[in-house]
């Protein structure tokens, strides 16, 4: 009789790409795999149990129970709590172990300095982990400073090589720019958008276009700023696309640009790169690990971005350059498959299993 696979339990947003790809990249390596989420939606293999709606951040509180009752239901090898001051909570709350935590970014750089509260429920949260992972050494010094007993190891993301990789540099028309992130607030989207105005303004032949790809809370206001500055023929809203019409659209880009406030290792920096762009991105930690340094700027800082932006214009031989680059530092340190094969096997060390 054949021996049952490990039953990795996750605990996250069915509806986050991220979550989606961990799922099938572990059931690709053998795992049987379910999902506790306030947040479903279709995910191939995938038994999902569904919490009640959260609308405010204390409503994580008010579903400890709730999954705790559904971690033992399901009674997995492992459990793996995705976003620390969320579902990482539900999955300290559930007692069921081992437990890994992996923090996002704001869970730690931001939402703990909101309230002494939140402070001492992260750490509380932290340190019933049995491993703690982060993609950035910021996050993980974050996560240290709390003085958890378990290990704290660094894995990314990573990139589907197989999906994003460079597209002909000499087919991409004029000067076309891609930002992948959220409409939301901390990533700063009116602030490139007023770059962009700049940048128009200033070499309106130069072909400018920018596409804006996430979607988020944003879109009326963004679509706003737009007429006001006048680039309705500059701006394309194309909102949040799968995998492959990222890749599409990011073949027709030279610059990804990437100013959030705060952040860890980003994905789509890392995507971006992949697909041999050059990269402008926040001069933030996590990304002076990945970037050249003059192509880091402050995060809302239009001008600043603006003059970047400017000056990779007037240089199509370094854009090209830097876009190289990043292929082969992709190649090196962001391959999807060998971070998950990485994750496979701190799973197997925390469950005592070859």
């Amino acid at each position: 009789m054949a021996e049952a696979p490990t039953h990795l339990c996750l605990l996250g947003d069915a509806t986050s790409p991220h979550i989606q790809r961990w799922a099938a990249e572990m059931r690709a390596r053998g795992y049987r795999v379910s999902l506790v989420t306030a947040h479903p939606a279709p995910i191939e293999g995938v038994e999902q149990k569904v919490l009640a709606p959260v609308r405010r951040s204390t409503d994580w509180l008010l579903r400890a129970g709730q999954a705790r009752r559904y971690v033992q239901a399901l009674a997995p090898d492992i459990v793996h709590a995705h976003y620390t001051t969320s579902y990482g909570y539900l999955g300290a709350r559930c007692g069921r172990h081992p437990l890994v935590m992996t923090a996002w970014g704001s869970d730690l750089l931001v939402t703990p300095h909101q309230s002494a509260l939140m402070r001492w429920l992260t750490g509380w949260t932290l340190r019933r982990a049995d491993l703690i992972t982060g993609d950035s050494e910021s996050l993980l010094d974050a996560a240290r400073s709390y003085g958890p007993a378990c290990p704290v190891q660094e894995i990314h993301w990573g990139v589907d090589l197989a999906r994003f990789a460079p597209a002909p540099w000499g087919a991409k028309a004029g000067l076309q720019i891609v930002s992948l992130r959220s409409w939301e607030p901390n990533y700063n989207i009116d602030t490139i958008i007023e770059a962009i105005a700049t940048l128009v303004a200033r070499h309106p032949e130069a072909g400018v276009q920018l596409h804006l790809l996430g979607g988020g809370s944003m879109e009326g206001a963004l679509r706003a700023l737009v007429g006001a500055r006048g680039l309705e023929q500059h701006v394309l809203f194309h909102g949040r696309l799968d995998d492959a019409g990222m890749a599409r659209v990011l073949a027709q880009c030279k610059i990804s640009v990437s100013v959030p406030t705060s952040d860890a290792t980003s994905v789509s920096v890392l995507e971006s790169m992949a697909c041999g762009l050059t990269v402008v991105a926040s001069d933030l930690d996590a990304n002076r690990a990945w970037l050249n340094a003059g192509l880091l700027v402050p995060p809302r800082d239009a001008a600043a971005l603006a003059h970047c932006l400017e000056a990779l214009a007037a240089d199509d031989a370094r854009m090209q350059r830097h876009g190289s680059e990043n292929v082969q530092r992709i190649a090196r340190d962001g391959d999807r498959a060998v971070q998950m094969d990485r994750m496979d096997q701190l799973y197997r060390e925390r469950m005592g299993t070859p």
